[in-house]
């Protein structure tokens, strides 16, 4: 596998800039005629380091309400599931969970009440402490940095480095770090799906 270079990243940057920018446009930032940079970014969505495209709504020209910040304290246990309850809420921009199984949740809300929306949800029971915080920004920022493509080996756990492998299995994509792993999976893989 092709590590990321500077193109790459300098494609990515300009995505998280406009992702509505043309694949030309970001040709002539780039030096790639658009044929090229719609390669690259299609290589970049197969190999899972770009998943889509979303819009960015700024939420203080909508009036829906504050938007907070709150911390849940919940137990380590059920932390999993809770997040990915609170995340199904309409109220709810973004869902953060630490390892020690706190939830930050980023919500905006007619009242600011989020009691009310936890119990009508009823996920209220779960929360053992909460603190919320009226936000006065709360705009990401997301970058790429100096990171490395370097996802966890489907088979063993290792770090996948660009000598690794890729198998796309019913719509999904998964990645090994030898041949030898790749094949153990794929071949495990055949033998469940055969069984079902």
């Amino acid at each position: 596998m092709r590590p990321l270079d500077d193109t790459d990243r300098e494609i990515i940057r300009l995505l998280l800039e406009d992702g509505r920018r043309s694949y030309s446009d970001i040709g002539t930032a780039v030096d790639l005629s658009g044929p090229a940079v719609s390669d690259r970014i299609e290589r970049l969505r197969e190999r899972g380091i770009v998943q889509g495209f979303s819009a960015d709504i700024d939420r203080s020209v909508l009036r829906e309400g504050p938007s907070v910040l709150a911390e849940l304290t919940v137990s380590p246990a059920n932390a999993g599931e809770i997040a990915e309850a609170v995340r199904d809420l309409a109220a709810v921009d973004h869902v953060y969970r630490t390892v020690d199984a706190d939830l930050l949740i980023v919500a905006t809300l007619e009242n600011g009440d989020v009691s009310g929306l936890l119990d009508d949800a009823g996920l209220l029971d779960d929360v053992t402490d909460m603190t919320v915080r009226l936000l006065a920004d709360s705009r990401p920022t997301p970058g790429l940095r100096d990171a490395e493509f370097a996802p966890t080996c489907a088979e063993c756990g290792n770090t996948v480095d660009e000598e690794g492998k890729s198998a796309s299995l019913d719509d999904e994509t998964y990645y090994f770090c030898c041949g030898s792993c790749k094949s153990n999976f794929v071949d495990q893989y055949e033998e469940l799906r055969q069984g079902m």
